[in-house]
């Protein structure tokens, strides 16, 4: 969903792309969000239908659940944000 919703923004971040530390941080930090997020509901997806006593049903599901939500819903935030300001200012 990201890569559809903020194609051109990210194109434009990475067409300016370079080795800084201010770069990487204010550019991509909110795909890192939601590719985090993303990977915390991995061990919640996997232990769906899982009884709690089984090897794949994680001890802090709900942290897993929390965590995902939570660092998916800012990246999507924060990626809404980095594309109006990637659209520049309105024509007058």
């Amino acid at each position: 969903m990201p890569v559809i919703l903020w194609h051109r923004a990210m194109g434009l971040i990475a067409a300016d792309f370079r080795f800084e530390l201010e770069y990487l941080v204010t550019g991509w930090t909110a795909y890192v969000l939601i590719g985090l997020g993303l990977l915390f509901f991995i061990p919640v997806v996997v232990s769906i239908g899982r009884r709690p006593d089984s090897r794949l049903y994680p001890r802090s599901r709900g942290a897993y659940l929390g965590w995902g939500v939570s660092l998916y819903t800012l990246g999507i935030m924060l990626a809404t944000q980095v594309a109006v300001i990637a659209e520049g200012p309105p024509a007058p």
